[in-house]
């Protein structure tokens, strides 16, 4: 009687979430050791010079983007910790439904690794850590933000790629 041979191949099967899941997990981890590093060499407010349009400096965000409800009394930790943890389940869905999709996939995995990374944040210390701030003179300062914004920021640009491209076809 003969058998089938298994083969073993580099290229993850289609329905295979691991490869987007790894997109994520590297993204948190990359995301929790910056802000474990920053935390530790800087103090609350505490700003470092690196070029004329870039500092890093220790701020802490209670709010979401741009500090938005920053100032209320709390509530909004455990409200953007729900919101986070809720898209991460949709999106643990969608991975499984069209892991086949490459580029709503990579914009999926890196919109997960940052929210995952931000709730984390609000989880442990009631506040996401941010440490990365872009100036231009006489402009201002753009609100400082970490690896996980920007994660998310990226996926949310591949994720309308994805869409102008499936429009187009």
């Amino acid at each position: 009687m003969a058998t089938k041979k298994k083969t073993f191949s580099s290229k993850p099967a289609s329905g295979s979430m691991t490869p987007w899941l790894g997109i994520a997990f590297i993204i948190i981890l990359l995301d929790q050791l910056t802000k474990i590093t920053v935390s530790k060499l800087f103090v609350y407010g505490e700003e470092k010079v690196v070029t004329s349009f870039f500092n890093l400096v220790l701020a802490y965000n209670r709010g979401a983007a741009f500090s938005f409800l920053a100032n209320e009394g709390g509530w909004q930790r455990h409200f953007f910790t729900a919101i986070g943890v809720g898209a991460a389940l949709y999106i643990l869905y969608l991975l499984k439904r069209h892991s086949g999709q490459r580029l709503f996939c990579w914009a999926l995995a890196l919109i997960l690794g940052g929210a995952i990374g931000n709730v984390i944040d609000r989880v442990v210390y009631g506040h996401v850590i941010d440490f990365l701030d872009f100036h231009w003179k006489g402009f201002g300062h753009f609100p400082a933000f970490n690896i996980a914004d920007t994660a998310i920021c990226i996926g949310a640009a591949l994720f309308v790629l994805d869409e102008l491209r499936r429009v187009n076809k």
